[in-house]
């Protein structure tokens, strides 16, 4: 049994370009597809927040629209409400990594307010890609890998190559115009090495120990290959 980390966003709001703000929080589906994967697999999943806040869903996550039809909605919905692990986190400045066997960030664009710039959680990702931790992330949630500085300044993933949601994904979402900072952007001017492929289609990367999907309809490839680093 392998014990994974969830480094979740705390934020239910996104703040605009123009000060305003946007309801938020964690995308359902880049969370529930991966955390069932694991506890099939026989894993254990422990979630870690900011402060240790319980995360929120991003209400539209969980809307028929995009999954699928209301039953679908209504499955994932549960997964969400009755995730023992999502009620009950953990701080991130209270995480032990070496009691870890991997991480996984799941996306919404919660990440992009808080974890962007989260010092516990910077300090985190930069060891478990240092260490050869398996370490996956999926959508917005590589925003969490902007705060993984290394001591001089750089980011401890420069030179990896990755995916995340990318420019032309969120022009057709309609939120490129209102967005202080795009993702990608973001991370390709922090020396990562982004690969977009085709909008909304499932799309990962693998580098060394490092997994990343591009968008929703990742998760379950990405949770499957990160499975794979765990034997």
């Amino acid at each position: 049994m392998a014990k994974i980390l969830f480094v979740m966003t705390g934020a239910d709001q996104w703040t605009l370009a123009d000060g305003s703000t946007h309801p938020t929080g964690f995308w359902a589906e880049e969370a529930t597809v991966p955390y069932e994967a694991f506890k099939a697999a026989g894993h254990e999943a422990t979630v870690a927040t900011p402060g240790g806040v319980v995360p929120p869903v991003d209400p539209a996550s969980l809307s028929p629209e995009v999954n699928g039809g209301a039953e679908n909605a209504a499955a994932v919905r549960g997964v969400v409400e009755g995730a023992a692990e999502f009620r009950s986190p953990v701080a991130l400045a209270d995480v032990r990594l070496d009691r870890f066997d991997a991480v996984y960030v799941p996306g919404g664009h919660g990440p992009m307010e808080d974890l962007a710039v989260d010092a516990d959680s910077g300090r985190l990702l930069a060891r478990a890609v240092e260490s050869g931790l398996p370490v996956g992330v999926v959508c917005h949630g590589p925003a969490a890998l902007l705060a993984a500085t290394k001591e001089d300044g750089t980011n401890a993933y420069a030179g990896y190559r990755i995916t995340a949601f990318t420019n032309s994904e969120e022009r057709q979402a309609g939120n490129a115009e209102k967005a202080k900072w795009l993702l990608q952007d973001r991370l390709t001017a922090a020396g990562l090495k982004v690969e977009a492929r085709e909008p909304w289609a499932p799309h990962i990367e693998a580098d060394r120990n490092v997994v990343t999907g591009q968008n929703p309809a990742s998760s379950g490839p990405l949770a499957a290959e990160l499975l794979k680093k765990l034997g």
